[in-house]
């Protein structure tokens, strides 16, 4: 559920028409809305009800500190991968302690930051990543609490480049060299062992990979308890899917998610995390465009708008499906016909979408690419020298930029040119 409906043939975001933001803002332009935000924390949050928890959300979702300001005061924990997204939590007043560093490369800088200025837990993903750590802690006189990154080898069942607990990925370590890598790491100094981590893939449609990988995630916990660690905290990542189509609506909710996490782990006395991204952000946020051109081809009919590959990639990357909808809603009746969506990026790639019905619409006409509040935004680029689309959050009926689109002037300020030129 989201909230963006059309009202009085508009569509609104909420309580805000999105025409009045266009015409503020201009196009195209990512609009986000709280209350879609808060509900979905929510349900998670209180699916694992009767839990000791910490929902953290995945920040490389959406990082705009907005976003992260209104999750922070629901009580959400922030999963960070990088050491600009541990400084984008802090700014948006995310507590250290509430704060996981993960990610498959962290650099010896980035541990310095996060130890620093304070972490919850660090997740690791290799060996030598925990003697790195270990180094780094010990040189500053402090200890961080670690938990390994375990990869079940489950496939999750998503796209290729999203799945991320298969024996071949590149992330964490088998679930059958734990046992040595938790000894080494106990005997490190810096370094607490408090945990296990594991994130199987992103945009889970089946709750079957959870299964299987939660399983491993049991066992092991009562293994590495038996070789005496302490396992006090299990990081069972996030990835649940979210309806990209109207098909989507048999997806397992997230309800369902948290009686498997219940019935799994309910009975170990571990303090549980979930790292959610997409599900909290997806369906929180839409893309506005506007139809430049209609331009007939060969044996097709395009139409050509202002948004393009560099706003929103995730099309051309992954093949993605987002709903398109005209923000003047449709004429009961209205004959729909096929056209190619697409942008003014000089790429064949910059296509959104190809025969996808649509009804009448004329070049001005604003359109909206639903679910678009995840893994959107953040992935966008300057590419062709395209100003990176701003965002405006919407709460109620008030709206607000917030991040501007930068100017020309400040695009081309940031180059510089060797005096010998």
């Amino acid at each position: 559920m989201d909230h963006f409906h059309y009202r009085g043939g508009v569509l609104h975001a909420e309580d805000v028409p999105v025409p009045a933001v266009a015409a503020s803002v201009g196009t195209p332009f990512y609009l986000y809305s709280v209350a879609t935000l808060v509900r979905h924390f929510r349900l998670l949050d209180e699916g694992l009800d009767g839990l000791d928890h910490l929902v953290c959300y995945a920040v490389k979702a959406n990082s705009n500190q907005a976003v992260l300001k209104v999750l922070a005061r629901l009580g959400a924990g922030m999963d960070v991968v990088s050491g600009g997204e541990y400084l984008r939590a802090r700014a948006a007043g995310v507590r250290n302690d509430r704060i996981v560093f993960s990610g498959v490369g962290k650099t010896r800088s980035e541990m310095e930051l996060a130890l620093s200025g304070g972490v919850r837990q660090v997740n690791l993903e290799s060996e030598p990543e925990m003697e790195l750590l270990s180094q780094v802690a010990a040189s500053m006189g402090v200890t961080v609490p670690v938990a390994f990154r375990i990869n079940p080898d489950v496939d999750a069942g998503t796209h290729d480049k999203i799945s991320t607990g298969r024996a071949e990925d590149k992330f964490g370590i088998p679930a059958g060299r734990a046992p040595d890598a938790y000894r080494a790491a106990a005997s490190l100094p810096g370094l607490k062992v408090v945990g296990l981590d594991m994130h199987i893939g992103s945009q889970l449609t089946d709750l079957a990979p959870y299964e299987l990988a939660f399983r491993v995630i049991a066992e092991l916990t009562a293994r590495l308890r038996s070789d005496g660690h302490e396992i006090s905290r299990l990081d069972l990542g996030g990835g649940l899917g979210i309806p990209y189509r109207r098909s989507d609506a048999a997806l397992p909710p997230p309800a369902e998610f948290c009686d498997l996490i219940r019935a799994t782990f309910g009975s170990l006395g571990c303090e549980i995390e979930i790292e959610p991204g997409r599900l909290i952000a997806g369906n929180a946020g839409i893309l506005v465009t506007r139809l430049l051109y209609r331009k007939s081809g060969k044996d097709r009919e395009f139409l050509i708008l202002d948004s393009a590959m560099n706003d929103l990639v995730r099309p051309a990357l992954y093949s993605s499906y987002h709903e398109i909808v005209p923000v003047a809603e449709p004429a009961p009746g209205e004959v729909e016909r096929p056209f190619d969506l697409v942008g003014p990026v000089c790429e064949s790639g910059d296509t959104f979408a190809k025969r996808r019905r649509m009804p009448p619409l004329a070049p001005g006409d604003l359109l909206a690419f639903r679910s678009a509040g995840a893994y959107c935004a953040v992935m966008a680029s300057e590419y062709n020298t395209r100003p990176l689309v701003p965002e405006v959050m919407v709460h109620g009926d008030r709206f607000a930029v917030i991040r501007a689109r930068p100017t020309f002037d400040e695009i081309l300020g940031r180059d510089i040119v060797p005096e010998w030129l």
